[in-house]
């Protein structure tokens, strides 16, 4: 247990490596030339981006195109820990919302979650953010470790903010962008038949439309693209930004900063699914192997063959030491949200402000619609 314990405690000096950085290359199921369905976004406020693809184009012609976010990607992994394969490496925080109960691993902003922050839960998270403003990250692991690998801000109270530790990105090269168009047909002619009266104005044909009364063309849409340049998951695991944690004294700051190297190097070495959304299951490309590589200050660069077995084996033993949080099943409280209601309505211009300001992986949760 010891040797397991102290496999990768060359990792938490200060002589370690900066990082550790995985790049993958990937294929459309179909093949090298197979068409993929990239992530679209909503416009922006000022439509500088008019919505659709995140394709950036440069001087020189070529382009690179977002497939998947550093926020969606978070958001497929960090659910893993609610697996029974790995739920015992973290505590179980269930909150019953009515007649539904939500894991906050699966909560959109974790531990800065209205679901979690409305509960019985509220003072203890506060405090836990509270004693990370103090550099004291040890109550929030004993609540919610995976926002610690994740990232979050408290931005709605304490405003406390760990940065992610893991960042995952996948990004297609030289695409290619197709349209593509749609006929519907309904089952029968329902004016022409005399079964509906013609539509008298816009707001009718609209409903008749809306319903699959009339037949309705879809002309120019999002039809994919083909990366000619091919598509690479490019992932890092800041571990410089890991050896801040701290945890009162350097004992326990040791035994919190490998409880949390055992839960970032099995998100980080866990195999993802192929399948990202509609039209778009990628898989790893036989002919370029994936690299694997601990990367030190200096530039240099060491290949690692950690196993995603020989991380989850660690994860287990630091667990162990760290002693984990308890499992945790809390209700919602509908008073403390009408509180926080209360409260954010009656800061005027404050309230503004505020609801501008979006949470570590926001920005994508909002926009992107996989």
């Amino acid at each position: 247990m010891n040797d397991l314990l102290t496999k990768f405690d060359q990792w938490l000096t200060d002589e370690g490596p900066a990082a550790l950085v995985l790049r993958e290359y990937l294929l459309p199921v179909e093949g090298p030339d197979g068409v993929l369905f990239p992530a679209t976004f909503a416009a922006s406020e000022d439509k500088t981006f008019k919505g659709g693809y995140n394709i950036d184009v440069f001087a020189d012609g070529k382009n690179i195109c977002l497939i998947d976010s550093v926020g969606s990607q978070a958001n497929r992994i960090e659910p893993i820990f609610g697996l029974p394969k790995y739920a015992g490496l973290v505590p179980q925080i269930v909150i019953k919302a009515g007649a539904k109960r939500v894991n906050l691993l699966e909560a959109g902003h974790r531990a800065g979650d209205a679901i979690v922050r409305c509960s019985e839960l509220q003072q203890e998270l506060q405090d836990a953010f509270k004693a990370l403003l103090n550099w004291d990250s040890e109550p929030l692991a004993k609540i919610v470790p995976t926002s610690i690998v994740f990232g979050v801000w408290d931005s709605r109270d304490t405003q406390a903010k760990l940065p992610r530790l893991i960042a995952s990105t996948i990004r297609a090269f030289d695409v290619r962008k197709l349209t593509r168009s749609a006929q519907y047909v309904p089952a029968t002619e329902y004016i022409a038949e005399g079964l509906l009266d013609e539509p008298a104005d816009k707001n009718t044909q609209d409903a008749y439309s809306g319903r699959g009364f009339i037949h309705v063309p879809a002309s120019g849409s999002h039809g994919g693209v083909i990366a000619d340049g091919g598509i690479r998951r490019d992932a890092s695991l800041h571990l410089a930004a890991l050896r801040l944690l701290t945890a009162g004294d350097d004992k326990k700051t040791h035994t919190l900063r490998r409880y949390v190297l055992g839960l970032a190097l099995t998100a980080f070495t866990y195999p993802p699914s192929g399948y990202l959304r509609q039209g778009c299951t990628l898989v790893l490309n036989p002919d370029k192997p994936r690299e694997f590589a601990e990367v030190y200050g200096d530039g240099r660069r060491v290949p690692v063959s950690v196993t995603h077995d020989d991380a989850l084996d660690f994860a287990k033993a630091a667990a162990s030491e760290f002693s984990i949080g308890e499992n945790r099943e809390v209700e919602f409280e509908t008073e403390k949200a009408r509180a926080e209601i209360g409260e954010a309505s009656g800061k005027g211009k404050k309230k503004a402000k505020g609801k501008a300001k979006m949470e570590v992986g926001e920005e994508e949760a909002l926009s992107e619609k996989s």
